[in-house]
């Protein structure tokens, strides 16, 4: 059996205190169940987002300095 969106993996539950009725333990799971498929859909990851007109527009940060060039004719 594949573990596609179209199959969702079965859902296993032991009781490790108490003696729940038949009815209680529906209840649980049902809640358990919703909890999860509700966690599972958000857990989608974003479409990535457009660049914006700012974005698009900025220039990048300019070439660092070239120290070793000098003052180029300074004499101070």
């Amino acid at each position: 059996m594949s573990d596609t969106p179209l199959d969702p993996p079965e859902a296993v539950a032991r009781v490790v205190r108490g003696t729940p009725t038949p009815e209680e333990l529906a209840a649980a799971i049902v809640v358990v169940g919703e909890a999860y498929a509700r966690e599972r859909a958000d857990a989608t990851a974003p479409e990535a987002a457009a660049r914006s007109s700012w974005e698009l527009s900025a220039r990048g940060l300019r070439a660092p300095l070239n120290r070793d060039a000098g003052w180029r004719g300074f004499t101070g």
